[in-house]
């Protein structure tokens, strides 16, 4: 057996049956990515902390243990998510040193599946940008094209699965961090519907309900059971998602039936949508069609200045009291230099507003859930749209220390289909089925987005679409498949 192309070769389930088998050794799954970031992370700057040593020590007792994913390596985001003992520093200089004493409760329970907790991919500041770079790390590369992100908040994260160093790693999602890197680096990402999986102990929801945490992968089955591993909530938990009907993995290759499908390629925010963006998404609206469902040009009618200015009130607030927090710890203010400058902004924005008017901004969102839900309750099953409404930018662009007039465009494009899904709390996924060229170039996802709690359905398009058009041949130049 080639150890290698067997690692690459296999997603985290079929490496989890390897080491139960015994065709694997304990240790050789996790030593294959310690390898492997050997060899990319100096060209993709994905991973910020490694922890490949304490994984390997603790392989063997995982995989005697058992549980879905046990031996399998994985990569937590550097973003709050916390390890015991593994730094945290949210991709802020503010936070350096920042060490937590406890497993939040998906941590727990990723352990609890078997995962190897191997390091955390980078993260932009708090997770406040769609591009990877960090004036504390550095700038993420997409490993399609060096010199474009790879997206973000959780670009660390796909960078690494899509340069073969893990087959899949958490991300969190409060405005398409997991769907936006997905899309760059031609990966699958679901985020689920709000409140699917706990964020205690250390909080009862993120950014008021528009932050969501599960992963980027390789295929959907790692997708699906990964989420069955850490969904459900615990008691003290505000609210919690609809239970799921069965399994998440039980859903992967389960007829959907006819479904009514809405395709929209305007953004709705407004933001000018790039042609091979509406390309992508009227390609799988064809192929959708081809599957035998149903397709209608249709979209929620939103009011995109109102909400837009809600949930910039809403982050600005959250970012405002998470420096707080940090300035209460560390037993003084925080400094302007330790913070990006529109990381500073943002958390002046917060501290501008007063009380009634963060309540204001939850009405507003409040009332576009209402909307999205009515949308959905109309008779369509499923949104199909662009994931972005631009193809992957150039780094530098979209970093938190970009003070230029091209910052705005550059992100409203980024978050043209994807914010309103945290906002009305629906699970959506991005679809790796576009290309900027057809015989290479840069991926471009397609968004599939459902009622809340329908991550079952998702679950079931995509992997439907996923045997018609196979994505995982399909491998970044930059990668452990030796093509760079």
């Amino acid at each position: 057996m080639n150890l290698r192309a067997t690692y690459l070769e296999s997603d985290g389930l079929e490496l989890a049956r390897l080491l139960r088998s015994g065709e694997l050794a304990p240790t050789e799954a996790v030593e294959c990515a310690a390898a492997i970031a050997s060899d990319l992370n100096g060209d993709l700057n994905a991973i910020v902390y490694s922890d490949f040593e304490r994984a390997a020590a603790a392989a063997s007792e995982a995989v005697a243990a058992g549980g879905p994913f046990a031996g399998v390596p994985y990569l937590l985001k550097d973003l709050y998510a916390a390890a015991d003992g593994l730094p945290m520093t949210n991709g802020s200089r503010l936070f350096a040193g920042n060490v937590p004493d406890h497993d939040s409760e998906m941590v727990r329970r990723y352990r609890q599946a078997g995962l190897l907790i191997a390091g955390r991919s980078a993260s932009p500041e708090f997770g406040l940008t769609t591009s990877t770079e960090s004036a504390i790390f550095g700038q993420t590369r997409n490993p399609w094209n060096l010199e474009h992100v790879a997206g973000g908040s959780s670009g660390g994260a796909a960078a690494a699965v899509a340069a073969g160093i893990v087959p899949s790693a958490h991300a969190s999602d409060g405005g398409g961090s997991i769907r936006i890197p997905a899309s760059c680096c031609g990966l699958f990402g679901l985020k689920p519907s709000r409140a699917r999986v706990s964020l205690a102990p250390d909080a009862g929801e993120g950014w008021a309900g528009l932050s969501v945490q599960h992963c980027v992968s390789r295929t959907v089955r790692d997708s699906a059971a990964l989420l069955d591993a850490v969904a459900g909530p615990v008691p003290g938990d505000p609210y919690a998602a609809p239970a799921p009907e069965r399994p998440f993995l039980d859903e992967v290759g389960r007829e959907s039936g006819r479904l009514r499908i809405a395709l929209t390629v305007r953004a709705f925010n407004g933001a000018e949508v790039h042609l091979s963006c509406v390309a992508a998404a009227e390609e799988a609206a064809r192929l959708c069609l081809e599957l035998g469902h149903d397709v209608e040009e249709a979209a929620p009618d939103i009011d995109a200045a109102a909400l837009g200015n809600a949930t910039r009130l809403i982050v600005g607030a959250n970012i405002r009291a998470t420096v707080a927090e940090r300035s209460e710890a560390l037993g003084r203010k925080a400094r302007e230099e330790e913070l990006e400058p529109l990381t500073w902004a943002m958390a002046a924005v917060g501290e501008e507003h007063d009380s009634a008017a963060y309540v204001r901004a939850t009405r507003t969102v409040h009332a576009v859930c209402r909307q999205v839900a009515a949308f959905f309750s109309g008779g369509y099953d499923v949104l199909l749209s662009p994931t972005m409404a631009a193809p992957p930018a150039r780094l530098g662009v979209l970093s938190l220390s970009n003070r230029g007039d091209d910052y705005l465009p550059a992100l409203l494009q980024t978050i043209g289909f994807t914010q309103l899904m945290n906002v009305a709390g629906n699970p959506a996924a991005s679809v790796p089925l576009g290309w900027t060229d057809s015989g290479g170039g840069l991926p471009i996802g397609v968004q599939l987005a459902a009622p809340v709690g329908g991550e079952g359905l998702l679950l079931r398009l995509a992997s439907q679409l996923e045997r018609s058009r196979p994505w995982t041949s399909r491998k970044p130049p930059c990668s452990a498949w030796g093509e760079s």
